[in-house]
This record gives structure tokens, C-alpha cells and sequence, in this order.
């Protein structure tokens, strides 16, 4: 298995900051320090960034409650303002940063885009960074393990999302069935 951490992506759109979750940053250099991060194309945060050239990296610590999940995971910024009554705090480059149970940010500049079938690669400069706190890092597999809850089936026939939990009740799963919640497909089950 790859070990993957899990981060809040965050942008701006020019009326709202967003941001979303994902588990796809890695570090593809050291000089010059840059980046990697790859964003499914249905997510709203994809063409912001796309545009605007320009996204943080909020990683997760260990104490990061399934709530942060839902809100920047389970939902999407074309209907939602993911940071409605929350003070948002910005970096340099005007993006937002989650308050709490973020223990490290990077502000990354996007400098080359490859387009990967469902998903765009973008790869960045790393403008900024700060070390908020020495909590450890939420991996994907302590997400899976210690936040996630499990499903509750109530002895109900169905396929359950490896992904968010979401029950589909019934004895056969349509092969192009798509997640209402998190929008992953039926490999997912």
C-alpha cells in the first residue's frame, strides 16, 4: 500500500475562498523545492486553481475531527461557501488557512499543468511556508482507522463507499453508479 497523507486544498475564486480535501500532494524536488498535486477534474476547486495559478496546502494533524472531513470533502464550493462563518485567515498570497489541526501550510505557485484523464497534475513552486505546530501528520490510513466512522447498516443488504461510508441498498451495484456523496465510482464499493 502507498501512504498518503491528508491535506485542505484552498482557493479563491475572487468571491469566496474554497478549499477541498485531498491525499495527492507530494514533493517532486528540492532545488528548486516544488511540488505535486492532483486534482480530479469534476472538482470545483480544479478550474479556480487552474485559473488563478495559485493554491495552499493545509496538512492535517492526527486531531483533525471527521466535521472538517464533511465540510471540505463531502460537499461541494459550487453550492456551499465552505468557509461561511469561519474568520479566515489568509497567507501572502490572499489564500485561506484553516485554523485549527493544520500543523504545516505551503503556498505554492503553479508552474506547469498536465492534464492526467480524470484528474489535472499540478506542479508548483513552493512560494511559502510555516510550521504552525509539531503535531503529527493525518495519513490516510489513520483517517481510515481513528476518524472515518463505520457504516451503520442496520443488517440492510448493499455496497458500502470505501471512501465516505455512503450505503447503496440493493443486491447489485450499477457498474456507472456514482457516490452521491463523495462522487467516486463503483470501484469504490
Amino acid at each position: 500500500y502507498i501512504g498518503y497523507g491528508l491535506y485542505v486544498i484552498t482557493s479563491f475564486d475572487g468571491k469566496k475562498h474554497n478549499g477541498f480535501i485531498s491525499n495527492s500532494v507530494m514533493q517532486i524536488s528540492v532545488n528548486p523545492l516544488k511540488v505535486a498535486v492532483s486534482i480530479n477534474k469534476q472538482n470545483y476547486s480544479y478550474n479556480v486553481i487552474k485559473e488563478s495559478g495559485i493554491m495552499n496546502v493545509n496538512i492535517l494533524t492526527e486531531e483533525t475531527p471527521f466535521a472538517t472531513f464533511s465540510k471540505f470533502g463531502f460537499q461541494s464550493g459550487r453550492e456551499v461557501d465552505k468557509f461561511s462563518g469561519e474568520t479566515v485567515i489568509t497567507t501572502q498570497n490572499g489564500l485561506a488557512v484553516i485554523k485549527d489541526n493544520v500543523n504545516a501550510v505551503l503556498c505554492l505557485k503553479v508552474d506547469e499543468f498536465v492534464d492526467a484523464g480524470s484528474h489535472g497534475l499540478f506542479i508548483c513552486s513552493v512560494e511559502d511556508s510555516f510550521v504552525k505546530d509539531e503535531k503529527e501528520t493525518m495519513t490516510y490510513s489513520f483517517y481510515h482507522r481513528n476518524v472515518k466512522p463505520k457504516p451503520n447498516t442496520d443488517g440492510k443488504k448493499g455496497y458500502v463507499c470505501k471512501i465516505c461510508r455512503y450505503v447503496y441498498e440493493g443486491d447489485k451495484l450499477p457498474e456507472d453508479f456514482i457516490c452521491p456523496l463523495c462522487k467516486h465510482g463503483a470501484v469504490d464499493f
